[in-house]
């Protein structure tokens, strides 16, 4: 990972960055919401925006293999768009002002561009010898069959 030395945790991934701080803010501004959305409305919008931030440290996890990396990358992304479907809610039910609302799409859009890059440039976060994508050769019995 020549290309990407700097980057050695999820945590360093501007994206996951971003994730975090949205995640942050849509908890703080769910705490406002009407006790009787705390288990449909808000737990919705924490859940997926929290979840943003958990596949991409999966993905990271995961980036051995590329396929794996671009599955849970696709996860994050698509918690994002949740995400973005649960403030249109929550504008449209007048628990967001119209600020705050574009303010977190804003913030959604600019999450799902950055995975997008992420996406479209996995070879350069999954490049590594061959070698590794391969299980070694491991002797799973030894002796007879008949000793077992």
């Amino acid at each position: 990972m020549d290309g990407l030395a700097y980057a050695r945790s999820f945590r360093d991934l501007v994206v996951y960055q971003k994730a975090w701080e949205l995640a942050q803010e849509i908890f703080e501004v769910t705490a406002a919401f009407p006790r009787e959305e705390m288990f449909a409305l808000t737990d919705q919008m924490r859940r997926s925006s929290h979840a943003i931030g958990a596949n991409i440290a999966e993905a990271w996890a995961k980036r051995r293999y590329e396929r794996h990396f671009l599955s849970k990358l696709t996860d994050a992304d698509g918690e994002q768009q949740e995400t973005q479907h649960w403030i249109e809610t929550a504008a449209d039910c007048g628990y967001l002002t119209e600020q705050q609302a574009a303010s977190l799409m804003r913030r959604c859009e600019e999450i799902g561009r950055l995975l997008g890059g992420m996406m479209a440039k996995a070879d350069l976060f999954c490049s590594g010898p061959a070698a590794l994508l391969r299980e070694s050769v491991t002797e799973y019995f030894v002796g007879s069959f008949e000793e077992y």
